[in-house]
């Protein structure tokens, strides 16, 4: 892939990385020092690209499948990364636990798992207020570390285009090493499986665990036995793992923009799947303007906030060729409206002969504030949207293409819920979120093992119908 961002031999030549920037455009913040500004994009274009044009071609592909039901999308990791959590246990403990994930929901769905990380890349955050007040006192507010700084003080939340640069080399070092992990036989299914056993030791739903964990180990047992080791079939001992993140900050994302030497095409090189929130999709808008001539496949955040013609214009634009695998698009109802709102939108999508992959977020739909101000989610809900999505994609003739969550590797007590039954009084105990309140590995692990166990079911009961 070419490092240079020149538009010679782009195919669309209708589009160029910076024609964003003749449009309205929310959630960007504005630098102080246009020359500093101007000083890291070009130190940023002249870097190599962090992820390649083959690899998000695959990806694409994977995703194609999923929206026929012969693939499952597992999209996961932090609400925001964090500079000072830049570190290899870290990054590791996130890989792993999705790989535990994956392996479970691979036994339920009996498809091939898509893992996709919120990982090397997610530094930004939109924000419901430009500032952010406390005694009196108003300073910008957060919007990630790759703009400012965490801190309450003007200095800190000064928008510093500098924070870009150490946003790429952090991205950089964790693909790195989550490459390492995928292919160097630390995703060895084997391995993975005893990882989930001791799991199932811990969890108070032992006993309702271990019958899909005895299952999946005896496949692997009959796998060994046919002799299908690590040794002589990579695939069970390496994985594919890609990046993704929301495609926020255009400044960043123009600079890692380039053109696959191969096809003329181009791509977005900060990630291999970029989605779009709710704030900032707007058809006529600068992030549908730069997402729509990249040839990344792209999500599109659909919540109450959503209307089914601004929708539709927006498959129209990002997708004209209804490219399969292109267009995912990310439900996020809450628990108690997704049987209400979501089947309208896919009744329309599945009329309009669209074809999209169908993912559930059943996270920011299901955020709630304790009596002390503490934001929370309840595990209970979590798992009820996404158990309602898959009612709503059966009652609609759609297939649910994956879920989308936000999780974290360590021990954190920021969910209430879960088969250790965590209450609002344990919320302090290790509550780490600098944004939203994450699923901890058990609890991430527990959704895996109840979404296998559904769609198990699920596919028992579509056969007998059959």
């Amino acid at each position: 892939m070419s490092e240079s961002s020149s538009n010679s031999g782009a195919k669309n030549s209708s589009w160029k990385p910076n024609s964003w920037r003749s449009f309205p455009i929310k959630h960007v913040p504005e630098y102080p020092d246009q020359y500093a500004l101007a000083e890291s994009e070009q130190k940023l274009n002249r870097y190599p690209p962090l992820v390649f044009a083959g690899e998000t071609r695959r990806l694409k592909q994977q995703l194609a499948l999923a929206s026929q039901g012969k693939a499952f999308v597992l999209q996961g990791g932090p609400c925001a990364e964090i500079f000072e959590e830049f570190t290899a246990d870290i990054i590791r403990d996130v890989f792993r636990v999705i790989l535990q994930m994956a392996i479970v929901l691979t036994y339920g769905a009996k498809v091939p798992v898509v893992k996709i990380g919120r990982i090397a890349g997610q530094f930004a955050k939109p924000r419901s207020s430009d500032n952010e007040t406390k005694d009196g006192v108003s300073f910008m507010s957060y919007r990630g570390d790759i703009i400012n700084g965490i801190e309450f003080s003007e200095s800190s939340r000064v928008p510093d285009p500098k924070r870009m640069e150490l946003a790429y080399f952090q991205s950089a070092g964790t693909l790195n090493l989550v490459r390492a992990f995928a292919n160097g036989g630390y995703a060895n299914l084997n391995e993975v499986h005893r990882w989930n056993l001791d799991f199932v030791q811990r969890s108070p739903l032992a006993e309702r665990y271990s019958v899909l964990s005895e299952k999946i180990d005896e496949t692997l047992a009959f796998m060994n036995a046919c002799g299908l080791t690590g040794h002589n079939t990579p695939q069970i001992k390496e994985t594919d793992f890609y990046t993704s993140h929301e495609a926020l900050l255009l400044p960043y994302e123009q600079a890692l923009t380039r053109i696959d030497s191969t096809s003329g095409e181009w791509y977005d090189c900060s990630a291999h799947f970029l989605w779009i929130g709710d704030r900032t999709r707007q058809p006529d808008g600068a992030h549908v303007e730069f997402l729509r001539g990249i040839k990344n496949p792209i999500g599109i955040k659909v919540g109450p906030s959503a209307n089914i013609e601004d929708l539709l214009k927006l498959l129209d634009i990002l997708n004209p060729e209804n490219e399969p695998g292109r267009i995912s698009l990310i439900a996020r109802m809450g628990a108690g409206k997704v049987k209400e709102l979501l089947p309208p939108f896919v009744k329309a999508v599945t009329d309009s002969g669209k074809v999209v992959t169908w993912l559930c977020d059943p996270m920011h739909g299901n955020t709630i504030s304790t009596s002390d101000g503490v934001k929370t989610r309840p595990f209970d809900a979590i798992l009820s949207e996404v158990m309602g999505f898959f009612d709503v994609m059966a009652s609609e003739g759609a297939i649910p293409g994956g879920v989308h969550v936000e999780m974290t590797g360590a021990n954190v007590t920021e969910c209430i819920g879960g088969a250790h039954h965590l209450t609002e009084a344990d919320l302090g105990k290790r509550y780490h979120t600098f944004c939203d309140p994450r699923l901890n590995a058990e609890q991430s692990l527990e959704m895996a093992f109840l979404v296998a166990e559904e769609l198990a079911q699920r596919r028992v009961a579509a056969n007998k119908e059959k």
